[in-house]
């Protein structure tokens, strides 16, 4: 008798693949992980996040009348979200002749894929803020970072700064003062299972995180665009942060699984983060 492919075998291999897709996909990039993160409420088709200015005080005399007034200053950003997706089919055969280990492979490199888009979704938006206060060919030494720090803190960017730049130029820190080690652990207030492999490993400066981000860009020059920003300046708006639909192609002897999300990431304050253009040759051994 004809082996045939069960609707359970299907049912296996869809959860499996989709178990592993959702693991590498959240361990798989830091960058959307450092954003502010927005829900879009069901029904709804964008959210509106209010952002508002500072107040000033005034010295008063007594017996007389406060004259200033001050304003709320408040200006907002709209955040939509956008689909994106995948589609991989299974055929019969496939099911039938095949291990675990292959649906698994699949769901890692589904898994990546979505980890990659939406990294490089985020970092695509560091080269948009109206500020760099990096340069090409400059080097990512201890002073330059230092001196980012000091920008950041006398800039008031925020309680939750960081810095993230691609691995080659954060090399050049333990090349010049600092020996990079993994005994320190990610900083209090930071998600260390999602964060912690992409922790630089060096010890924060003045209480600023370093990540690795290996999905930058790297121009044809050996420069990349990194960030130092606060988490509020970017944001990412999800609608749906995975789904799995199934659709059995006769005619064809398979199924179709489809994997989509439904996000979308913007800059929400380009008063709390600056873009961070930094040497990123790739290292050699001496």
């Amino acid at each position: 008798m004809a082996q045939t492919a069960t609707t359970g075998n299907l049912e296996k291999a869809q959860n499996i693949i989709i178990a592993a897709a959702r693991y590498t996909e959240e361990h798989n990039a830091p960058a959307m992980n450092l954003i502010e993160q927005f829900t879009l409420p069901k029904g709804a088709k964008q959210v509106t996040v209010p952002k508002v200015g500072q107040m000033s005080m005034s010295d008063l005399v007594d017996g007389q009348d406060i004259i200033d007034e001050e304003d709320i200053g408040m200006t907002t950003v709209d955040l939509t979200a956008n689909e994106v997706g995948a589609k991989i089919i299974l055929t019969d055969k496939l099911v039938r002749q095949s291990t675990e280990n292959v649906f698994s492979m699949i769901g890692r490199q589904l898994g990546d894929g979505m980890a990659r888009k939406k990294d490089t979704d985020v970092t695509a938006l560091y080269s948009g803020f109206s500020t760099d206060i990096g340069a090409a060919g400059r080097s990512m030494s201890l002073a330059n970072v230092s001196a980012t720090v000091a920008y950041a803190k006398g800039n008031k960017f925020g309680p939750n700064v960081y810095i993230v730049q691609h691995p080659f130029a954060v090399w050049d820190i333990a090349n010049t003062a600092v020996t990079a080690s993994t005994t320190y652990p990610v900083p209090v207030g930071w998600s260390a299972d999602l964060l912690g492999n992409f922790f630089s490993g060096l010890r924060p400066i003045n209480g600023v995180p370093i990540f690795e981000d290996g999905n930058i860009t790297i121009d044809g020059s050996d420069d990349a665009v990194g960030v130092c920003a606060d988490r509020s300046a970017l944001a990412v708006l999800k609608s749906i942060d995975m789904n799995k639909e199934q659709e059995r192609d006769i005619s064809m002897r398979a199924t179709e699984v489809v994997i989509t999300a439904d996000y979308g990431v913007f800059e929400l304050d380009d008063s709390k983060g600056v873009a961070l253009t930094l040497d990123a040759g790739t290292p050699a051994t001496a």
